[in-house]
């Protein structure tokens, strides 16, 4: 890691889920570290003042492009020492999407830990909806193979700033 930037993830943008009839965003595994009834909150950052900056944004949209508005968003992830609070709800926290469909969550860039990838897990659910729950990945990372989670469709839009790292992501959910 040199300058607080992890060498292996990508500085340039990935392709993100388009939308125009593009599949509904994979399910994937909870995991072991959910906790329900995490509080209101779109910034992390001051649960991790030391860790890199990252801005991590996007949309909920239908299969054909329309904005969900309403959608209920809850994170949660790891900091710069790759553990889960177990004991309160550090790096954890729920938002909704606004009347066009957007979100956006001011957290810290994930720390690498034993047998995973560096992710961002996420539950989706529209107003009146299901659960949709996945986890996020960032392009470029030399462990997305051996991850036995990784879904390519599952990748984020991720670019280094000044201020720290940007990343963005469309849920398409089929609703």
């Amino acid at each position: 890691m040199a300058n607080g930037t992890p060498e292996n993830v990508l500085t340039t943008l990935t392709p993100t889920v388009r939308c125009n009839g593009t599949p509904p965003t994979p399910a994937l595994r909870e995991g072991p570290y959910y906790k329900p009834d995490t509080p209101f909150r779109t910034s992390f950052r001051s649960d991790e003042v030391a860790g890199v900056p990252m801005l991590l944004h996007g949309a909920v949209r239908t299969p054909e492009g329309k904005p969900i508005a309403g959608t209920l968003l809850d994170f949660w992830q790891v900091g710069e020492a790759g553990v889960y609070d177990a004991d309160g709800f550090r790096l954890r926290g729920h938002q909704f999407t606004d009347a066009e469909g957007r979100w956006r969550l001011e957290t810290v860039l994930p720390a690498l830990y034993p047998g995973r990838t560096r992710h961002v897990h996420v539950k989706v659910q529209p107003p009146g909806g299901s659960v949709l729950t996945t986890m996020l990945y960032f392009p470029g990372e030399r462990r997305n193979h051996l991850d036995k989670y990784f879904r390519p469709e599952c990748l984020m839009d991720v670019r280094e700033t000044a201020e720290g790292w940007d990343a963005e992501f469309t849920f398409v959910l089929d609703v």
